[in-house]
């Protein structure tokens, strides 16, 4: 008997336009001892199917409108709220994505894992506590005899999904949904909790229910692929039947938005747009302590109408790099020269004048944008100010600038909340094209991004760079995607550079290890290749 049966599942919410089917007739089967993943796009509704199950989704606006979900013969749609209680965190658990904001920040992690120990199981604290201490240790936490006593903000990303993933274990579930648990993780750590998964799903002969917007991640752990859209199951197979023979065109629409191949080089780029010599960029820990070194002695140059692509995990300096050529941060010491002038001596109106060539696209357009100015206003603000539109022209400037970023016209008067991911990452281009600049630096651009999106948005990028001849510094700790956008690949590991070459000499002749250990981490490259 399957652990868990979903049959029909019908979920809505109820909206100012009426009534919207998140869930529309949804059924899967999970086993003891397997991982199924659910796979799609945002707003497939592969979250809210599972949340439902567990009355986590918001009432109102949302209910549960038909279905049976029987856990082991009992049908939990049906159960009272105490009943679920019982349930969630002893027989189902779940590991969110985002660590930080699911974790207490005013409560160690030791009581954070305690105390469902304690509510559930009715044992003693000290025992709860060596029982949280010997789970730490199995999710892989150094030192977990004094890292349980820390607080949430003390510990990496990574370290903060282990945490995560030891907490929903502390009682021995039957059944573990995980939701999108690496999208925010460097492609290294991304492997490693992966591979901690799989690990403790087959020790523990546990069922595992992985939502995921990305099939590479899924390729090397999933026994059964469920493929959502739109609120419906359109295909359902095993592993090799969705990667080799894929029946659905949607599930053939997300096999090829994968990252692949390696971007043909332009042999003309030669003359150099931008030289950085022994740049550091040091942060003061005060006094008696040794400054963080976030870049330390790196010399590198960008060519015109090229895109250099930085390469590395979270720390490793990568941010920091663009941050101090744009002059976003002090430089400690080194120069950057910018088709001539060097930037680190440019103060007030020089340096203004400088910033109009060079622009940059951050990671979270989300945080990056003014929520409380329109489209019209993000886009008008840079042209009126460096003169580049009057009052007169600005409308239609702004215009032409969202039908070059693929923006309907008629979302000109939209804030930014009323947008998707994707089209919030058009407007940031958008704005950082607006001064028409020489070179533009793009930190993580689509790490947060589905992955058709962001093969959308990598291919406007490329588009748009040979529109403009623009010269690009890409930030990103994916590979695969440097791999297709870029010229040229600088690695970097701990504020210094390990490594550089083309896509084809990096992937087919790696020198450091480091490198190595990166290209191992690529998700899904024993099906996907």
């Amino acid at each position: 008997m399957a652990l868990l049966e979903v049959k029909n599942l019908q979920v809505s919410f109820h909206t100012r336009n009426g009534e919207v089917k998140a869930v529309d007739d949804v059924s899967f089967t999970v086993e003891s001892g397997k991982i199924t993943a659910i796979i799609g796009e945002s707003g497939s509704g592969k979250s809210v199917a599972c949340y439902s199950l567990l009355g986590l989704i918001p009432r109102p606006p949302g209910k549960v409108e038909g279905g049976q979900a029987l856990f082991e013969g009992e049908d939990l749609l049906q159960m009272s709220e105490r009943q679920l209680q019982q349930i969630r965190g002893r027989d189902i658990a779940m590991i969110f994505q985002d660590p930080m904001t699911c974790l207490n920040p005013y409560m160690t992690i030791g009581d954070q894992l305690i105390e469902p120990i304690v509510f559930h199981k009715r044992i003693s604290k000290k025992e709860a506590r060596q029982r949280a201490v010997e789970l730490l240790e199995e999710v892989g936490l150094r030192d977990p005899g004094s890292t349980i006593d820390s607080y949430p903000h003390e510990f990496s990303g990574g370290m903060r999904q282990r945490v995560m993933i030891a907490m929903a274990l502390i009682n021995e579930p039957k059944l573990l949904i995980a939701d999108e648990p690496t999208t925010a993780l460097d492609v290294t750590i991304q492997a490693q909790i992966l591979k901690l998964i799989a690990q403790l799903q087959t020790k523990r002969d546990i069922g595992v229910i992985f939502i995921s917007h990305d099939l590479a991640v899924v390729a090397d752990i999933a026994d059964d692929i469920i493929v959502m859209k739109t609120g419906k199951v359109v295909e359902h197979n095993d592993r090799q039947g969705i990667f080799h023979n894929a029946q659905h065109p949607y599930t053939k629409k997300l096999l090829s938005a994968i990252p692949g191949g390696t971007k043909t080089i332009n042999p003309e780029l030669h003359q150099p747009l931008i030289t950085v010599s022994n740049l550091n960029t040091w942060f003061d820990q005060g006094k008696h302590q040794e400054p963080v070194k976030a870049v330390n002695n790196v010399s590198l140059e960008i060519r015109k109408g090229e895109i250099l692509g930085l390469v590395g995990e979270s720390g490793s300096g990568k941010s920091t790099i663009g941050r101090s050529i744009l002059r976003l941060v002090p430089i400690t010491s080194g120069t950057v020269n910018f088709d001539g002038t060097d930037v680190t001596s440019l103060e007030g109106g020089d340096l203004k004048n400088m910033r109009r060539r060079m622009q940059m696209i951050f990671q979270d357009p989300y945080a990056s944008l003014n929520p409380r100015m329109s489209v019209y206003d993000t886009l008008a603000e840079p042209l009126l100010l460096h003169g580049i539109e009057t009052k007169a022209s600005v409308e239609q400037g702004v215009l032409k600038l969202m039908d070059h970023v693929g923006l309907a016209r008629n979302f000109v008067r939209k804030y930014p909340h009323e947008f998707s991911g994707g089209q919030r990452q058009r407007i940031a281009i958008g704005r950082a094209l607006s001064t028409r600049p020489e070179f533009i630096v793009a930190d993580e651009p689509v790490s947060a991004l589905d992955v058709t999106i962001q093969a959308q948005i990598l291919d406007l990028m490329l588009d748009l760079g040979k529109e403009y001849g623009l010269t690009m510094l890409f930030v990103s700790h994916d590979l695969a995607v440097v791999k297709h956008i870029a010229d040229r690949i600088v690695v970097l590991y701990k504020g210094e550079i390990v490594e550089q070459g083309t896509g084809r000499d990096l992937f087919d002749n790696p020198q450091q290890e480091y490198t190595r250990q990166l290209l191992h981490s690529i998700p899904g490259q024993a099906l996907l290749a």
